[in-house]
């Protein structure tokens, strides 16, 4: 049976969690007032915040189990770094 998750999968999954959250910073910082994003953001932060932490985990099993490819490794590195940022944000 194959593996339902691979590298290019997992790397794309981490860049679009730590893309949601600078994009959620940059209408933060530049004070964007929309309803529309309010509703997103609202609806979508705790799920991302849940999924950043399951796929550092999942992602730093995968590398060390299988290839460490740089892309993978660049993308890992980003998403500690955001949530790093983010957890420590509620403190």
């Amino acid at each position: 049976m194959k593996s339902l998750l691979t590298t290019k999968k997992l790397t794309i999954i981490n860049f679009m969690i730590v893309l949601y959250f600078a994009l959620i910073f940059l209408i933060n910082y530049y004070k964007i007032d929309l309803v529309i994003l309010g509703v997103f953001r609202e609806m979508l932060t705790i799920p991302f915040l849940i999924a950043q932490v399951v796929f550092l985990v999942i992602g730093i099993k995968f590398t060390l189990k299988n290839s460490k490819n740089f892309l993978l490794l660049f993308s890992l590195l980003a998403l500690g770094i955001c949530a790093v940022i983010t957890i420590g944000s509620f403190f």
